[in-house]
């Protein structure tokens, strides 16, 4: 065959083609794997991008519990509702007005606004902050509508599930959006918000293009960190007693603000804190954002007094049987009144403060400490500085010390002002034999990975302002406020115990100048300690500018928060009231025997023998648990509880004491509440009913009627006189 004539160049042409080609990839393939790069992006990058794969480990924040583990905020799974669009995906919205329609009622949200939404050019959407953040029962609901393309994305959120409940000292937590993690805002939730914190983990693995793991492949893992538990000083039941006299006062008498405080006198630790308003975290419904028992300094009226009185007792000035001329007293061009104007007359110094005399306080700070050593005592009760307890905001009062008239009115409780927080460390020194204590709120700080407690309080001795045995002849005084026929703390006594503590009436200053007038605008307070032989608790309640009759003292709403609190939380606290009769033989306390394992009538008839009053808790032959435990000490005849075995069964507890009702919550570890005091006349779980452990029991109090007041409030107004 003949060659063309042009086969010659055109096999030329292909060669130095494809030989350049061939060069070309070569050399491509040489640089890449000399470099490891192509266009500027590194290979291994890339590769890993395509096949690496990322999964997220969640962690969990810590939790907040009370002193003895209730919960009080954890994390709890929530769900953020969401809707395909795409119709190339499987499962997609499909009819947008009939998926409105039944959705828009669940999430709250109107129909219109559901079906715009569902009308969007996207492949997916949410709903805004009504789809956000959902409880598994609303996603249930949801699901069970079977809405084609409707979707959901798990999440977590913070609950409290107490809702009112120590809003102040808990605080919030919420996601920020920005750094994409939950930040404590207010309270313990952003003083121990680094404590707190969790730290996503997160799983590394090579898989495919569907993100199944590719085999024999290695997996890297950075295991998540769970947030510390905080256990705070905080006593569930104490708070419940608090939250619920707080809102019965709220609710009959709508004052300004509510302040009150309980704490254990030996350590300081706060064991409820509350203020009125107040807010549910879970819902944010935030008037104030200042926690008032630590943040808001005011002149704190005659409370002041118990201070003053103390710096005296311990200078040897303070002669109680010594007397004065009651009812005005000059301060150069000033002229201080007794509340009642005239005063009483010539009385003795110890009248003077069981009647809340303002002359007689403000001869005690001019004529017998003298105003600088006065000074001194102000800044040994560390009046001069905030307390440091473990929450943020705390803000210190002011000493006005200025001029002479200052000086002296300090010593009653005007002019310079404190915070609620700072009285209570400073009574603590009146209560704990001169040992003043730091408040705490946070016990302990808890690992829940390995279980180990991380950090720990120990209470801690600030100052020691005054001595063991002038704080005793205090607490002597300071009961005759309480017990005195002449005292203005009258309304605080305490049916079973002895109670120690003041009153006090502060004016509130005018912005326009002078303090404002008027039957109802004064903060009314008292700061007691019970009981008086041996105090275990203080409490501080503050009441501003309630709605009282001019028939009503201030002392109305104020007792009735510190009454049935304090007695509610001694009983709880199984502290014996004061037993006034000589007890014979039969009122002997004794230590109690166990019956545990024995027959339930025979345990039952032994205790009736010795007098006591038997309950026998179940239907079972055998005594399974008894209370009070083997080895506390009863006294005849008081009431005895045997849980059988078997099934747990309601008793009938008309007619029983709070202390008793608290035996049984305790026996049966139920969850008490309460309405009013007295006796219980209502229970929630009928008698006969099986009971579970953590099931509520709710019950109403209320005083017989044959039962009389021992004391009432004195129809006449006390206040604070002012200063002319």
């Amino acid at each position: 065959m003949r060659k063309h004539k042009h086969t010659h160049r055109g096999a030329a042409i292909c060669f130095i083609f494809f030989s350049l080609l061939f060069f070309t990839l070569f050399g491509r393939f040489v640089y890449l794997q000399a470099t490891g790069e192509a266009d500027g992006r590194a290979l291994a990058v890339e590769a890993q991008k395509r096949y690496l794969k990322k999964q997220v480990l969640e962690a969990k924040r810590g939790t907040i519990f009370d002193r003895h583990g209730e919960v009080i905020a954890e994390d709890i799974p929530s769900y953020t509702v969401a809707a395909i669009l795409d119709p190339n995906m499987p499962q997609h919205v499909t009819d947008p007005e009939e998926t409105a329609r039944k959705l828009a009622p669940l999430l709250k949200m109107d129909v219109a606004d559901v079906e715009r939404i569902l009308k969007k050019k996207a492949h997916q959407v949410e709903f805004g902050p009504n789809g956000r953040g959902i409880s598994q029962t609303l996603k249930q609901k949801i699901e069970a509508l079977q809405l084609p393309g409707i979707t959901f994305v798990r999440d977590s959120k913070r609950f409290y599930p107490n809702g009112t409940f120590a809003s102040y000292v808990v605080g919030y937590a919420q996601k920020d959006e920005e750094k994409e993690e939950v930040v404590g805002k207010m309270g313990i939730e952003k003083q121990f918000n680094e404590q707190l914190k969790e730290k996503d983990g997160e799983v590394y693995y090579k898989g495919d293009q569907q993100g199944f793991k590719l085999p024999h492949s290695d997996e890297t893992i950075v295991p998540p960190q769970n947030g510390k538990d905080v256990y705070l000083t905080i006593d569930k039941k104490i708070q419940t007693f608090l939250e619920d006299a707080m809102n019965a006062v709220e609710k009959q008498y709508a004052p300004k603000k509510i302040i009150a405080i309980v704490a254990d006198a030996k350590t300081g630790a706060i064991l409820a804190m509350s203020t009125r308003p107040s807010f549910n975290p879970n819902k944010r419904n935030i008037e104030n954002y200042l926690n008032d028992a630590i943040a808001y300094p005011y002149e704190p009226g005659s409370t002041m007094k118990i201070f003053t009185l103390a710096a005296a007792v311990n200078e040897g000035v303070f002669h109680a049987n010594e007397t004065y001329q009651s009812g005005s007293y000059q301060v150069g061009n000033h002229r201080i009144r007794d509340h009642n104007k005239v005063g009483w007359g010539k009385i003795t110094f110890l009248e003077g403060v069981q009647r809340s005399s303002n002359v007689a306080f403000a001869k005690i700070v001019r004529e017998k400490l003298g105003e600088d050593r006065f000074l001194q005592y102000l800044h040994r009760f560390h009046f001069n500085e905030p307390t440091g307890i473990e929450l943020p905001g705390e803000k210190a009062g002011n000493i006005l010390y200025r001029y002479p008239i200052e000086k002296v009115t300090t010593g009653f409780g005007q002019g310079t002002s404190v915070t609620p927080i700072q009285q209570i460390q400073a009574a603590t020194a009146i209560a704990n034999g001169g040992k003043m204590m730091k408040p705490y709120v946070v016990d302990r700080i808890v690992d829940p990975d390995s279980g180990k407690t991380v950090a720990k309080h120990e209470p801690t001795v600030v100052d020691t302002p005054i001595s063991k045995e002038t704080a005793e002849k205090v607490l002597d005084i300071l009961e005759t406020v309480v017990t005195s026929e002449k005292g203005t703390g009258r309304p605080y006594q305490i049916e079973g115990y002895r109670v120690a503590g003041k009153t006090g009436t502060a004016q509130i200053p005018n912005p326009k100048g002078g303090y404002l007038t008027g039957h109802q605008n004064y903060i009314f307070s008292f700061l007691g300690m019970a009981p008086r032989e041996n105090p275990r608790l203080i409490m501080y309640v503050a009441v501003q500018q309630p709605n009282i009759s001019y028939t009503e003292t201030g002392a109305a709403p104020v007792s009735m928060i510190f009454n049935p609190v304090m007695k509610n939380s001694l009983q709880y606290l199984n502290i014996q009231p004061t037993v006034e009769k000589k007890r014979g033989k039969k009122d002997k306390s004794i230590p109690l025997p166990s019956y545990v394992g024995q027959s339930v009538e025979q345990a039952a008839q032994s205790l009736k023998k010795q007098g006591f009053n038997v309950t026998i808790v179940g239907k079972g032959t055998k005594v399974r648990a008894q209370f009070p435990k083997e080895g506390e000490h009863v006294v005849a005849p008081d009431r005895i509880l045997l849980q059988t075995d078997g099934q747990a069964i309601m008793p009938d507890v008309t007619g029983w004491s709070l202390r008793d009702v608290m035996k049984l919550a305790d026996l049966l570890q139920l969850k008490p509440s309460f309405i009013g005091s007295g006796y219980v006349f209502r229970q929630n779980i009928s008698p006969g009913a099986v009971v579970k452990q953590h099931d509520y029991i709710i019950v109403e109090l209320a005083k017989p009627p044959h039962i009389d007041e021992k004391q009432q409030a004195d129809t006449e107004q006390q206040v604070d006189g002012p200063v002319d």
